[in-house]
């Protein structure tokens, strides 16, 4: 069959085909059914993605790497250009270079031509921003075309992991889906059943939607703001009485989609002008070197990892001696929770707002069923679990279950 489902997301994307015996994810980096979004485009335009990519940027590979693609739907960024080796390409032919790769891998595990695909995507691409939201699928759709799908439908995200986790039941409940990805918070509230998985119309079965634009790489980037970029100057005082160095170089270097900006040539003469009339230059000196080696996305990778080892450790400090010898950011539990709190608290108010949309009382919730990387957080999963703690807890596949649920659409929309 040449139908599947597509989930590209913020940090990772899956892509499952309809198989005789079920939904399949398929392999699309080695054994991996996951693949970091992300593209690496040598300086003679070559291009690898995922893993491969990563990698060719960390051994110092000249070129220029590309993560968080997907943040840039809905806005003006999607249509700027960025320069790659010799020539400057929009965003949106990164994506669909991207696509291409990730769809062309998919059909080689299938064995077939992939023509037919359920897009994912969150409730909202922008917050408060129904025109912005548009513009965001119609750009995707746009993209799955050129890169060869005839055939192109969507569906939100939370209601594909609701698809996929609907499998697993075996008596009629109303659950509450959390997906907090890389980029979005996105909720459901579904009435599900074995009996109602067989139908194809499930509208009425939808309580309420909803959704915010705040995922991993939010917690990514007020982390960094808050331990890493302070090492390079953020928020030290100009010489001027009253005035701090311009935040707007760190807020870039701490955002996935905007660290490339920072190699502008243009860019690097206002910094070495800021550190001429900076209090501590010194402290410019080490953001003016990530900038010229052009390890902003070094500098992302490392805040990232320690914020996924602090799942598991009390400290995950992030080793800066390739900067300065000796320097690091120390970094605690304690720190990712002060930094990225009020996150937490506002993807809790978006449920509640989902509770006062389905007409529901948290007691109403029967199961609440939690995929996306970013719920690995402990004060994330709890600030969810608090919004419904009578619900039944229910784990799904981190990275998989709205690729399946797709995939699930798929099957029932090209049968």
């Amino acid at each position: 069959m040449s139908a599947c489902g597509l989930d590209f997301g913020t940090s990772n994307t899956t892509l499952g085909t309809v198989r005789r015996e079920g939904p399949e994810l398929a392999a699309l980096e080695a054994d991996k059914v996951t693949i970091p979004s992300a593209i690496f485009y040598r300086r003679d335009g070559e291009a690898e993605i995922g893993r491969a990519a990563i990698s060719a940027y960390v051994e110092g590979v000249e070129g220029r790497l590309m993560r968080a693609l997907k943040s840039v739907l809905g806005s003006a960024l999607l249509d700027e250009a960025t320069p790659i080796g010799r020539r400057r390409i929009k965003f949106r032919e990164v994506i669909a270079d991207y696509l291409r790769e990730v769809k062309r891998r998919a059909e080689a595990a299938a064995g077939t031509e992939l023509t037919q695909v359920v897009h994912g995507r969150p409730v909202h691409f922008v917050d408060g921003d129904p025109e912005g939201d548009r513009r965001a699928e119609d750009a995707l759709r746009d993209i799955a075309g050129e890169i060869g799908f005839t055939d192109i439908s969507f569906q939100f995200e939370p209601i594909a992991a609701a698809l996929d986790y609907e499998r697993q039941i075996n008596s009629e409940q109303i659950a509450l889906i959390a997906d907090i990805g890389g980029g979005t918070s996105d909720f459901s509230i579904v009435r599900l059943s074995p009996e109602r998985h067989a139908k194809t119309e499930r509208g009425e079965d939808i309580l309420a939607n909803d959704g915010v634009r705040i995922g991993g790489t939010d917690f990514d980037r007020f982390l960094s703001l808050g331990t890493v970029m302070p090492l390079l100057g953020f928020r030290s005082p100009m010489q001027r009485p009253g005035l701090d160095v311009p935040s707007g170089y760190f807020h870039d270097l701490a955002t996935w989609s905007s660290i490339n900006r920072l190699y502008d040539p243009k860019t690097m003469r206002d910094i070495r002008q800021v550190r001429r009339e900076a209090r501590q230059p010194e402290l410019l000196d080490r953001l003016i070197a990530v900038i010229e080696e052009e390890r902003g996305h070094t500098l992302a990778i490392d805040v990232e990892g320690a914020k996924i080892g602090l799942s598991d450790a009390p400290q995950s400090d992030v080793s800066l001696g390739w900067i300065e010898p000796g320097l690091a950011a120390e970094i605690g539990r304690e720190d990712l929770v002060r930094h990225t709190d009020d996150l937490a608290t506002r993807i809790a108010q978006r449920i509640g707002r989902c509770l006062d949309q389905a007409g529901l009382a948290h007691g109403r919730i029967d199961a609440l069923f939690l995929t996306g990387g970013s719920t690995q957080l402990a004060h994330v999963r709890s600030a969810i679990v608090a919004a419904a703690p009578e619900a039944r807890v229910v784990e799904g596949d981190t990275f998989g279950s709205v690729g399946i649920g797709l995939t699930v659409e798929a099957a029932r929309r090209y049968a």
